[in-house]
């Protein structure tokens, strides 16, 4: 099944299953910017194949669409929030203390990291070492795991 309509699917299983929105016209979606036009191509093409409005896509980011996810069920609330990040704990006690407790999470995809400098600014030589030290959660040091004590590029590589 492809990425699209898997992504599709889900939105459908939401649209079908927010209650809320069968009072309004539309399902309501807020989130991560991050996410945003994926999302909005997304809900584009559920428009375009299903008997239900385009949902409303708004971004403001993860945090934020969480919270207004979490303010409670009804249609004064969004039906979706996409996030860059898994919900926190703080998140979802916030969620079942506003009778938000029937929440699916479904992972779409991973963010990423892009470089880039000015085409004549100044060339950076990074090795796989180096990647793997800046954005590891564990390390090995002295032949323990340890948690990542790196900070900036130079903890990593005195050169960075």
């Amino acid at each position: 099944m492809s990425l699209a309509r898997l992504s599709t699917s889900a939105l459908a299983l939401a649209a079908v299953s927010a209650t809320a929105a069968a009072a309004r016209d539309q399902v309501q979606i807020a989130g991560s910017s991050t996410v945003l036009p994926y999302a909005s191509i997304v809900a584009e093409a559920f428009g375009e194949n299903f008997d239900f409005p385009t949902p409303v896509v708004e971004s403001g980011g993860s945090s934020a669409g969480l919270k207004r996810f979490c303010e409670g069920v009804g249609e004064n609330t969004i039906d979706v929030a996409n996030a860059s990040r898994e919900i926190k704990e703080s998140e979802l006690a916030a969620c079942a203390a506003n009778g938000v407790t029937d929440i699916i999470e479904v992972r779409i995809g991973y963010d990423g990291i892009v470089f880039a400098s000015d085409i004549d600014g100044e060339t950076f030589s990074f090795t796989p070492s180096d990647w793997y030290l800046a954005l590891s959660d564990k390390i090995v040091q002295d032949g323990e795991i340890v948690a990542n004590p790196h900070q900036t590029w130079a903890d990593v590589n005195p050169d960075l």
